[in-house]
């Protein structure tokens, strides 16, 4: 299923971002979330979250789950 997280996202602009990955994985389902935010504790492989900061930028390293 190729890559599992992106450390070298961190910091970057989301929309960006999202992008990047969708494309990547275009069968991944990329969902932004705000910093903080409570989630799920599911495990999906069809899933990576974004966190991000209030302006925008990428908060933690993005990974599939």
């Amino acid at each position: 299923m190729g890559k599992s997280e992106w450390p070298e996202l961190v910091g970057a602009s989301a929309d960006q971002v999202v992008a990047s990955i969708r494309a990547e994985h275009p069968g991944r389902e990329v969902v932004v979330v705000p910093e903080g935010s409570f989630v799920t504790m599911d495990y999906r492989e069809d899933r990576v979250r974004v966190f991000v900061t209030a302006d925008g930028r990428v908060a933690e390293v993005p990974r599939v789950g």
